[in-house]
């Protein structure tokens, strides 16, 4: 019996998770070890691609992280300093997309103000990062490093998102280490929160915690489709999650990469 049920929840969650629009490619995602169902295997190839950031900056940036901010909208940034160079704060996270050229996708609150920019890998290599650019209209932002053998996750579709789709979120919490919290898309098309000048957020339950920002939000297939920015709570209890929706970030990001910028007509609206 105790093996049925756990056939029968793996079966759940494998058609539950189904968020693309092409039912026929399979979840190989979802293993079983002794009859219970688990994530790691697919948490073992994206997590590499998450990494920490760390900045040194001879300007103090404030950021909208901190606590007691009652139910403001706030940035998921943190500031703590890391212990071998009093001067560098751990701020957050990034993700790695492009192995060949290093490309790093960020929040623009998370690299304000750097004089210098530290990525920290899963495997332990401490590299430094070069800005590409920003856009602070949107908190999209652009790093690069120069290494062989980078880690990189697959980029999916935030246009087939829906209500109700299973996400990971995965980043550097609390400075304390990666972490991954799950959750479902609470809702679509979020604004008018007051983080950003351009809004357009997937709303989610999966924990957002400062020191998340720049992280992955990832579905069940293990491909990218937001970059968390901030949540909304009392405190730093998370509550509700937020994330830019991929499609957006891409589009900011190739303009950043093609001109170092981005370009807007007086409607907001790239070109």
């Amino acid at each position: 019996m105790r093996r049925l049920l756990g056939m029968v929840a793996l079966g759940f969650a494998v058609a539950a998770g189904n968020i693309e629009a092409n039912a026929s490619v399979p979840l190989p995602i979802i293993a079983q070890t002794s009859g219970v169902s688990s994530l790691a295997p697919l948490l073992r190839q994206i997590t590499p691609a998450v990494v920490s950031i760390g900045v040194k900056s001879s300007a103090n940036v404030a950021s909208n992280s901190s606590t007691g901010k009652g139910q403001k909208a706030q940035r998921a940034a943190g500031t703590r300093e890391v212990a071998a160079d009093p001067q560098m704060r751990a701020r957050g996270s990034g993700v790695l997309i492009d192995p060949a050229e290093g490309i790093i996708l960020t929040n623009a609150h998370v690299i304000a103000g750097a004089d210098e920019i530290t990525v920290a890998f899963a495997d332990g290599r401490e590299l430094p990062a070069r800005r590409v650019g920003s856009d602070v209209g949107t908190d999209v932002a652009v790093i690069r490093v120069e290494a062989q053998a980078l880690p990189a996750i697959a980029i999916g579709n935030s246009d087939r998102l829906e209500v109700g789709d299973f996400v990971l979120a995965i980043g550097n919490p609390f400075l304390i280490g990666q972490t991954v919290t799950s959750g479902i898309v609470s809702a679509l098309h979020r604004n008018n929160l007051g983080i950003e000048q351009y809004e357009d957020f997937i709303q989610t339950d999966a924990a957002i915690y400062p020191g998340n920002s720049g992280g992955a939000l990832v579905n069940l297939r293990g491909e990218l489709i937001g970059i968390n920015t901030g949540f909304l709570g009392a405190g730093t209890n998370p509550g509700v999650g937020f994330a830019i929706p991929i499609n957006m970030v891409r589009a900011i990001a190739d303009q950043i990469i093609r001109h170092g910028e981005v370009h807007r007509d007086k409607a907001g609206i790239m070109f």
